[in-house]
């Protein structure tokens, strides 16, 4: 059983951000928030433990309020 990593932890994150912006260029909202959906379901998919998910759930549900 894995942990979630909370600290930085992608070698290039501005690199990344960037390509996330670019990814996003010229969707409507509908498109934007579809991309995001499928997005999470790939990388959460690609993760694949479940104790690792939940963490990741809880920690973003957190950060929502």
């Amino acid at each position: 059983m894995g942990e979630l990593i909370t600290k930085a932890n992608i070698a290039d994150a501005d690199q990344f951000y960037e390509d996330l912006i670019e990814a996003h260029a010229d969707l409507s909202e509908d498109e934007s928030q579809a991309l995001n959906s499928r997005l999470i379901l790939i990388l959460a998919n690609h993760v694949g433990d479940m104790h690792v998910l939940a963490q990741a759930l809880h920690a973003a549900r957190a950060k929502a309020r």
